[in-house]
């Protein structure tokens, strides 16, 4: 779901609403966003005037997913800017706005870098606005290229590890288009081995408690003509008991230095029924989810999310009667842990797929090297 900005292949897609996309009508500069909150009953979008308008639709969910995320904090800083708010100020509310997706703060500080530096040459606002609008593109552009080149080392990485195809993943939340601007990270390897005959059957995982998997994998997934089934996150050990398994594909909002890897809750449960039944468990994400500061998993910020997102559940366009806007399933009081995210240690974990290579085993010095990689592929 590229705009103008991140065109990537030549696939002939039905028409989509992108995902995110910069815009600039006569009354001023807005960035627009397609609400995932209200996937798959209705492609709706919101228009954001402001980095504030931005956080809450981060809070909300309305746009998720870790390159996603970069993605729009950078065009937040730019909308900041653009607007004549205080960047410095708009910039730490959106850094600070998911914590556990490093993504964010990268691309929050790219545009926030660009402005600083125009501004720091005698530039104007005015100038300092273009140059952070100019990051943010180029970020967008960026993303869109490592997508297309994470999904050919992942489905070279498969072909290695599954030869003969017919390959049945096993994927967990939303890793494609809406996460990213390109065809996604772990979902774009399993749409590259669809479009070369080589997937037998995606099964999608319902990623309670916001179903993401349910609402946007499945949705994804059926617009590309793919063979999914969806079954709910607890189906999945009776799925690799019966040899139903054959890889498991997720993405990833932080990896620390050490390999461990944050992903959505529930990740880390099937990186152990992985390892018990000899699946590789591949991690596909791109090198700026790598954090090098944060040395190990536990590190790692796990955001905690509202109760009531457990207690409750929520459909588009159905009806509510529950203090957080869905129906009850709990009865009332009840306390709910509700983690986003959970931590996989790099021991469990078989790959992690980027667009600069494969890091297998994953260590800390093989990070290392990766990353050390990229920023000279970048500085070059």
């Amino acid at each position: 779901m590229a705009d103008q900005y991140a065109q990537s292949g030549d696939d002939k897609r039905p028409t989509e609403v992108p995902a995110i996309r910069w815009e600039e009508p006569p009354e001023g500069p807005v960035l627009v966003l397609l609400d995932q909150t209200r996937l798959p009953a209705e492609e709706v979008e919101l228009v954001c005037t402001d980095a504030s308008a931005l956080v809450e639709a981060i809070g909300s969910l309305a746009v998720r997913g870790a390159p996603l995320l970069g993605i729009a904090g950078a065009y937040g800083v730019a909308l900041a800017a653009a607007r004549g708010f205080a960047v410095d100020e708009a910039a730490n509310a959106l850094a600070g706005a998911r914590p556990t997706a490093v993504n964010l703060s990268v691309g929050v500080r790219r545009a926030r870098d660009a402005y600083q530096a125009e501004i720091a040459k005698g530039g104007g606002p005015e100038q300092g606005a273009r140059a952070a609008l100019a990051a943010a593109r180029q970020l967008h552009r960026e993303d869109a290229e490592a997508s297309a080149r994470m999904a050919e080392h992942g489905l070279a990485l498969l072909d290695e590890l599954l030869p003969g195809g017919g390959h049945r993943v096993l994927t967990h939340c939303n890793t494609g288009a809406l996460v990213s601007g390109g065809e996604g990270t772990a979902f774009a390897v399993a749409l590259a081995a669809h479009r070369a005959g080589q997937l037998r059957r995606l099964w999608v995982d319902e990623t309670r408690p916001l179903l993401q998997g349910a609402r946007l994998t499945a949705y994804e997934a059926a617009r590309r003509g793919m063979a999914y089934t969806l079954l709910t996150d607890n189906a999945a050990g009776s799925l690799f008991a019966a040899g139903e398994v054959d890889a498991v594909l997720i993405g990833a909002d932080r990896i620390a230095a050490d390999g461990s890897v944050a992903n959505k809750v529930g990740s880390y449960p099937l990186a152990v029924l992985a390892r018990y039944h000899h699946v590789p468990f591949i991690v596909v994400a791109p090198v700026t989810t790598v954090d090098m500061e944060t040395p190990d998993g536990a590190s790692i910020e796990v955001e905690q999310r509202p109760g009531f997102e457990v207690t409750e559940m929520t459909a588009p366009q159905a009806p509510v009667s529950g203090a957080g806007g869905g129906n009850p399933v709990a009865p009332l009081g009840t306390q709910a842990y509700n983690p986003a995210f959970d931590v996989t240690p790099p021991e469990l974990i078989t790959a992690i797929v980027t667009e600069e290579g494969v890091v297998s085993p994953v260590t800390a010095d093989g990070l290392a090297e990766l990353c050390a990689r990229s920023a000279r592929v970048t500085t070059d």
